[in-house]
């Protein structure tokens, strides 16, 4: 294997992180640029879906509380929170890494300019939003006097670990979409069918499934970090007592990662071509 192939991105973000950092601030305010509310928009269009998936699972569907393996009760809103903070997260970086290369497509057409950076800036303009819904979902859960704990440090990891497989699934789609522009519209698919099949609105240890069910969906790698994020704010365990898990998501996030690098690094040439 080649080596330069495999450190190229480490090497290439440590240095251009300035450059990262202030595209990233100017991509997330160019969103809502001409808005009058500005980035403003970001924070509360998710803030509005958990509203809306609260009052249609807890107030309509009389989900109020929901029974965990601890044995804990829990109002319904806040186990709901804790799935979807990071799927969002996950939702934001996606799209936006894998349109990456497509948008920004005058800075690839540039000879001197470096677009291995692009769908990072993406994925850490998407970092921004995450932050403030990490630091939303500690007060709210405090409103409710689950207050944050060592336990809740643990985001952190889980979000790091959700950061290198959105950069691994980034950087292989943006460099296949030049090519296939259709594979925008599968990612959205994808994405709204693996809200359902995500344990995020259900739980998936009161699921009428069988076993085997059970345990294909657990093969979801959004279901590590979906239930990570809960044990840290609700459950109160450690990522390292799911040795098996853990270590299942780190080979399953770097292979995602390599391919994507190798991908990416295959084709570029063509980029500045096709776009």
């Amino acid at each position: 294997m080649n080596s330069s192939r495999e450190t190229f991105l480490i090497k290439d973000l440590v240095k251009n992180r300035k450059l990262i950092g202030t595209l990233a601030k100017n991509d997330f305010k160019t969103k809502y640029a001409g808005s009058y509310l500005g980035v403003l928009w970001g924070f509360v269009q998710p803030v509005i879906t958990i509203l809306v998936y609260w009052f249609a699972f807890e107030k309509g569907l009389k989900m109020s509380a929901t029974n965990l393996t601890t044995g804990m009760t829990i109002p319904y809103v806040l186990w709901l929170t804790a799935g979807l903070v990071p799927w969002f997260f996950l939702q934001e970086a996606f799209n936006g890494g894998t349109s990456a290369l497509r948008d920004y497509d005058y800075l690839v057409k540039k000879v001197v300019f470096n677009v291995e950076i692009l769908p990072t800036v993406r994925v850490v303009s998407a970092l921004f939003t995450h932050i403030f819904f990490v630091v939303f979902t500690v007060v709210f859960f405090s409103c409710y006097k689950f207050f944050p704990t060592l336990y809740t440090l643990q985001a952190v990891y889980y979000s790091f670990a959700l950061m290198v497989l959105v950069l691994g699934l980034s950087y292989l789609t943006s460099a296949i979409m030049v090519f296939f522009k259709d594979l925008g519209q599968i990612v959205n698919i994808i994405l709204q069918v693996g809200i359902w099949v995500t344990p995020i609105m259900w739980n998936i240890d009161s699921a009428q499934f069988s076993p085997t069910v059970i345990k294909i969906l657990k093969f979801n790698p959004m279901f590590y970090i979906v239930q990570g994020y809960r044990d840290s704010f609700i459950n109160q365990k450690w990522f390292w007592e799911y040795p098996t898990m853990t270590l299942y998501y780190w080979i399953f996030a770097l292979v995602v990662l390599l391919l994507g690098v190798r991908v990416f690094r295959k084709l570029r040439t063509h980029f500045a071509d096709v776009l």
